[in-house]
C-alpha cells in the first residue's frame, strides 16, 4: 500500500496536540451554566464569608482570632500587625489587606464594637469617620482582649470541632465556644448572594441577664430586661415598642437613632458628641453645609469638624437669637443626625441561613453552648477515667513491689516486660506500660500510696460528671453561672439612651416654604408635573408617553397637600413642594417610583388640598356610591401611606373630590343612564365604607362610566328624563339623544 502523505497541518497537530472543538460555539442551556458556575459560588459567600453563625463571628474574623489565640497573645504582649497578618494567611487563603481590615474592625481603637476582641495600639482609625484611615500593619501592634479568654476557654476539650485548613497543614476550629452569646453583644454585617445580615449590638450585661432568664422559663418576655439594642456609639434610641417588638419577633425592622448633643451657651454653639452607627462625621458635616447653602439653615454661621483624642466632636456655631432646640429638631429631620438602623439578623444556624428574632437566636445560642458543655465534660470524664485506670493497675502492684522489680529484671527481652507484668498482676497492657515507665526511684510505698489515694477522689469526680450528663437541668446552672461570672467581669452600662415619645419634641412650627400658584397635571399612566403659570403660558403643549392622557388639571399653590389614590385602595400622601418646578416638554415624575409604591401598584387619581374641606365621592362597578370627607384623610403624625383608602368590595370606576354637591352622569355597560345627584347620596364617616346603592344593575351588567354633568353643556337633550330616585335602573338614551350620532365600528 502506498504511504500515506502528511501535510504540514497534520504534522503541526501530531507535534503540539489538537484541542477538540476548538473555534466552534457550541450552545450551553443557562440552568447548567448556573449550577455548575455560579450557584457554587453563591453557597461559598453565604457559608464561608459574609454572614454570621452562632457563635457571633465570620469565617475571617474566626480565623484571625484563633491564630492570635495560637500565638499566645491573650496573655502575652503586643506584637506586630503585620506579624499577626502573616500567620493568619495559613489559614484564611486571602490578601493580607483584607485580613487586616478584619482586625481593624475588631479593635479597640477602631471603636465598632461595644466590647472589642482585639487590644490595639497605633492608628486603627475610627468606625464613625470616613476619612480618617487606619496606618498600614507595620505602623500598629495588637493583642487578644482580656475578653476573648470567654471565647477561648476550654476549646481544647473538644467543645467544638475542628477541620483541616484550606491545604491541610493544620486544623482550625468550625465554631468558637464562647460562653456568652456575642452574636447579640458586637454587631455583624454582611452582604452575600441574594441575601444579607445585619445584627446590631446589644449591652452585655443585659444580654446574660436575658439568656438567663429564658433558659429558667422559655416563655419569658425578652423585652423585660432587653429594652433595646446597645450601640457602641451611643446616640439616642427613639424607643417605639410596637416597633422593638416586631423587631425581636421577626429579625426584620428599623431602629431610629437620633445624635446626642449639648449646648454651650457661653460659646453659642452647639457640640454634637455622639452619632448614628449608621452615618459618618463627613456625612453629617456635607449635608448641614448643603442646608446653608440652599437657606434652609440660616440659623448656622459655621460647623467644624473638631473630633481629636478626646474623642468624636462636631461643633456648630449659632446665629444670635438662635433656638438651638428648635434648630436641632430641625436637623434632625433633615439630616442624618437622625438616622434608622435596618435589622436584618440572619444567621447562619447548623449549616443554614436562618432570620430569627432575638428570642429565637438565645434559644439557638442556648442549644449550642449546651453541646459545648457536654462534651467538655465528655472529654474530661474520660480524660479522668483513663487516668482511674492507670492508677488501679498501679494500686495492684502496691500488693508485692518486688514481684513487680523481680519480673521485670529477670525478663531477658525488653519487649517481654509488659507481657510479663500483664501476667503477674492480672492488669492490661495500658496499664503494664504506665507501670513499667515508672522511675526507679518512684517504687516505693509512698510513692504508689500517694498517688493511689486519687482514686477515691476520682471516683467521686466521674460520678459528679456523669450526673451531670444525665441532668440537663445541671448542664443549664453551669451555664447560667458563667454567664453570671461573663456579667459581672465584663458588664458595662447602656451607652444608648431611650426616648420614649413623650419627651421627643418634634417641630412646631413649619419650615419656611415659599408660596406660589402652580397648575398640577395628573396623567393616565401616572406621571406627575407641576408647573408655574408663567412657565405654562411659555408653552402649554404637554408631553406624553405615546397613548398617555392627561386626567386632571389642577390649579393650586406650592404649600398643597396632594393625595394619589392607587388601584389596591391605598393613599399615598405628598407635598406639592416636594416635586420640583418642571416644564410641559418634560415627561414629568413617575409617581409610583417617586413615592415607592408598593411593587405593580398604579396611581388612578389625585387630589390637592390646603385644608381638607369637601368630600370624596366614589362610584364603583357594582352600581354603588360611597361618600366620605376628606377630613378623613388627614393625619397629625406626617403619615406617607394609608391603607383601606376605598372600599375593596368592588372596582373603583371613577372618584370625584368636592366642595359642593353636583349632578353626576352613570351609564352602564347595557347602555342605561342615570343622572344622580351628590347630595342625595348619604356622607360616612369610615373610608373602606361600601356606600349605598344608586344605580340599579341587572344580569351581568356593571357600571362603566362616571363623569361631571352641566346642563348647560348639552350633553343631553332631555335631562330630566334621566333623573331618577335612587336606587334606580337608569334609562335608555331616547331617540333625539342617538339623532345625530354615527355608528362606529
Amino acid at each position: 500500500m502506498p504511504k500515506k502523505r502528511r501535510t504540514a497541518a497534520t504534522v503541526k497537530s501530531m507535534v503540539h496536540g489538537v484541542i477538540e472543538g476548538a473555534g466552534q460555539v457550541q450552545e450551553q442551556p443557562i440552568v447548567d451554566t448556573l449550577e455548575k458556575n455560579y450557584m457554587p459560588y453563591a453557597v461559598s459567600v453565604i457559608m464561608s464569608r459574609a454572614i454570621p453563625e452562632i457563635d457571633g463571628f465570620k469565617p475571617s474574623h474566626r480565623k484571625l482570632l484563633y491564630t492570635m489565640y495560637k500565638k499566645g497573645l491573650l496573655t502575652g504582649s503586643l506584637t506586630k500587625s503585620a506579624n499577626i497578618v502573616g500567620e493568619t494567611m495559613k489559614l484564611n487563603p486571602h490578601g493580607d489587606a483584607a485580613i487586616y481590615d478584619t482586625m481593624v474592625r475588631l479593635s479597640r481603637g477602631y471603636e465598632a464594637l461595644l466590647h472589642p476582641y482585639v487590644e490595639s495600639k497605633g492608628n486603627f482609625g475610627k468606625f464613625y469617620s470616613r476619612d480618617m484611615a487606619w496606618a498600614a500593619s507595620r505602623y500598629t501592634e495588637a493583642k487578644l482582649a482580656p475578653i476573648c479568654t470567654e471565647l477561648f476557654s476550654d476549646i481544647d476539650k473538644d467543645t467544638v470541632d475542628f477541620v483541616p485548613n484550606y491545604d491541610n497543614t493544620m486544623e482550625e476550629p468550625t465554631l468558637l465556644p464562647a460562653r456568652f452569646p456575642s452574636v447579640l453583644v458586637n454587631a455583624n454585617t454582611g452582604i452575600a448572594v441574594g441575601m444579607a445580615s445585619n445584627v446590631c449590638s446589644f449591652n452585655l450585661k443585659e444580654v446574660c441577664e436575658t439568656t438567663i432568664a429564658r433558659m429558667q422559663n422559655p416563655k419569658y418576655d425578652v423585652l423585660s430586661t432587653l429594652q433595646a439594642p446597645d450601640f457602641p456609639g451611643g446616640g439616642q434610641i427613639l424607643y417605639d415598642r410596637e416597633q422593638m417588638e416586631e423587631v425581636y419577633r421577626t429579625g426584620r425592622g428599623s431602629i431610629r437613632v437620633r445624635s446626642r448633643y449639648s449646648y454651650d451657651e457661653t460659646a453659642n454653639c452647639i457640640d454634637i458628641t455622639q452619632i448614628p452607627p449608621t452615618t459618618t462625621v463627613e456625612a453629617i458635616v456635607e449635608k448641614v453645609i448643603d442646608l446653608v447653602k440652599q437657606g434652609k439653615a440660616k440659623e448656622i454661621s459655621d460647623i467644624r469638624d473638631e473630633t481629636g483624642l478626646a474623642g468624636l466632636k462636631i461643633t456648630i456655631d449659632l446665629k444670635r437669637g438662635t433656638d438651638p432646640t428648635k434648630l436641632m429638631t430641625k436637623l434632625f429631620r433633615m439630616t442624618p443626625l437622625e438616622d434608622s438602623f435596618s435589622c436584618n439578623f440572619n444567621i447562619l444556624v447548623d449549616g443554614a441561613p436562618k432570620v430569627m428574632g432575638v428570642g429565637e437566636i438565645l434559644d439557638a445560642w442556648t442549644k449550642f453552648r449546651i453541646n459545648c458543655v457536654r462534651r467538655r465534660t465528655e472529654y474530661d470524664l474520660q480524660k479522668k477515667m483513663d487516668k482511674l485506670h492507670l492508677l488501679i493497675g498501679l494500686q495492684a502492684i502496691l500488693l508485692d513491689i518486688d514481684k513487680a522489680i523481680k519480673i521485670v529484671r529477670e525478663t531477658e527481652e525488653e519487649s517481654e516486660v509488659v507481657p510479663n507484668l500483664m501476667i503477674g498482676f492480672g492488669i492490661d497492657e495500658t496499664q503494664a506500660e504506665y507501670v513499667a515507665e515508672i522511675k526507679l526511684r518512684h517504687l516505693n510505698r509512698e510513692f504508689i500510696l500517694k498517688r493511689t489515694d486519687e482514686i477515691g477522689e476520682l471516683q467521686k469526680q466521674i460520678a459528679e460528671l456523669n450526673a451531670i450528663l444525665d441532668s440537663d437541668r445541671r448542664i443549664k446552672a453551669i451555664i447560667i453561672k458563667e454567664l453570671k461570672n461573663v456579667a459581672d467581669l465584663y458588664g458595662q452600662p447602656r451607652r444608648s439612651i431611650l426616648l420614649y415619645a413623650d419627651q421627643i419634641e418634634e417641630e412646631s412650627e413649619e419650615e419656611e416654604i415659599p408660596d406660589y400658584p402652580v397648575n398640577l397635571f395628573f396623567t393616565k399612566d401616572g406621571y406627575f408635573k407641576k408647573i408655574t403659570p408663567q412657565s405654562l403660558r411659555m408653552s402649554n403643549d404637554q408631553k406624553l408617553k405615546e397613548g398617555d392622557i392627561v386626567l386632571e388639571h389642577i390649579e393650586s399653590t406650592n404649600n398643597s397637600d396632594l393625595l394619589f389614590f392607587t388601584d389596591r385602595c391605598q393613599v399615598y400622601k405628598a407635598r406639592t413642594n416636594d416635586f420640583s418646578d418642571t416644564k410641559a416638554s418634560v415627561l414629568g415624575d413617575y409617581i409610583p417610583a417617586k413615592l415607592q409604591m408598593d411593587e405593580g401598584e398604579n396611581a388612578m387619581f389625585m387630589v390637592a388640598t390646603k385644608d381638607y374641606q369637601g368630600t370624596l365621592v366614589f362610584f364603583f362597578e357594582n352600581g354603588k356610591a360611597a361618600k366620605v370627607e376628606l377630613l378623613s384623610y388627614e393625619t397629625k403624625t406626617n403619615r406617607k401611606k394609608l391603607v383601606n383608602a376605598y372600599s375593596d368590595k368592588s372596582p373603583l370606576v371613577k372618584m370625584f373630590c368636592l366642595l359642593e354637591d353636583i349632578e353626576i352622569l352613570l351609564t352602564s355597560t347595557q347602555g342605561r343612564m342615570l343622572l344622580v345627584h351628590t347630595g342625595a347620596v348619604p356622607v360616612k364617616t369610615t373610608r373602606s365604607t361600601q356606600g349605598v346603592q344608586v344605580m340599579t344593575l341587572r344580569r351581568s351588567a356593571k357600571l362603566q362610566k362616571a363623569e361631571a354633568f352641566i346642563e348647560s353643556s348639552g350633553i343631553l337633550k332631555n335631562p330630566q328624563h334621566y333623573r331618577k330616585t335612587i336606587p334606580a335602573i337608569g334609562s335608555l338614551p331616547s331617540k333625539e339623544e342617538l339623532s345625530g350620532e354615527q355608528l362606529t365600528f
